[in-house]
């Protein structure tokens, strides 16, 4: 062994035991704040593995805050407003309301008749979309001096209504768009097999693939036209009706919307 390697031998065993005679190490003192940091960080990653990320409580926060602010907006209503305990109190039309559905079902009998009819709130967001861009370009035609219209949320729905008679296989489908107080019919369909009418499965379906629609509805003799409007009119699809649906529609996407907000602030807490 040369000399060099004989001091430097020697030197590192007389300091390795002068550390362990002290029972303190310089390079584990120096370490420690590292392995601290290093634990903190390797904690805070499984942490956010789990589901716990540092948006959670933000994201969380401002669901809370939406879904305050909305259900201060619906205060006023109780659990049934005005206009829905008014509709149900005439005791004409039952309603299928299913919570994070977007379509509703009002049905009712007349006679040997069993009427469904059947609209979505999904027309309504995308008119509320719509009503807002209308009303930017109202405001905009204000300021360029030019002449403003009025803007009107109508919501017009597109709703469907069919139409079965106890102990007949057939059936009609009524398509329709319900706005500013009125039903305005786009065909009417006959089906020889009644339970194609109601019937959402596949096989349904491609088999309405096949089957004459009739014509548009506008297309009809005058005379005919009036003569549905009547017989429709008689089973209660009328005015009250057509003003009844735009307002629940609205109604409803309000409150699934709460809702909405609400099971996302649960999953995001969870």
């Amino acid at each position: 062994m040369s000399a060099i390697r004989a001091f430097r031998s020697i030197s590192v065993s007389s300091r390795a035991a002068a550390v362990h005679r002290s029972g303190y190490s310089t390079v584990g003192s120096r370490l420690a704040p590292l392995v601290q940091a290093f634990s903190k960080r390797a904690f805070s990653v499984s942490a956010r593995a789990f589901g716990q990320g540092t948006a959670d409580v933000p994201l969380s926060s401002k669901l809370l805050e939406e879904m305050k602010y909305e259900k201060e907006s619906m205060a006023e209503f109780s659990k049934d407003p005005d206009f829905l305990r008014d509709f149900k109190a005439q005791g004409k039309w039952q309603i299928e309301n299913t919570p994070f559905n977007d379509e509703v079902t009002l049905s009712r009998k007349f006679g040997n008749e069993n009427l469904r009819l059947t609209f979505s709130i999904v027309d309504i967001r995308g008119e509320q979309d719509e009503s807002f861009d209308n009303e930017s370009a109202a405001q905009e035609s204000e300021e360029d001096g030019s002449q403003e219209e009025e803007v009107l949320n109508t919501y017009p729905i597109r709703a469907s209504l069919t139409i079965n008679k106890a102990g007949t296989p057939g059936a009609l489908a009524i398509d329709m768009m319900c706005q500013e107080g009125q039903f305005v019919v786009d065909n009417i369909a006959y089906y020889k097999d009644g339970s194609l009418a109601t019937d959402s499965t596949a096989e349904a379906d491609w088999k309405r693939r096949g089957i004459y629609m009739g014509p548009q509805f506008d297309t009809l003799d005058i005379g005919l036209q009036e003569e549905f409007d009547k017989f429709l009119q008689e089973r209660g699809i009328d005015e009250h009706l057509a003003f009844f649906i735009p307002e629940f529609a609205e109604f409803k996407e309000q409150t699934e919307y709460v809702q909405w907000l609400e099971g996302v602030k649960d999953f995001v807490d969870a």
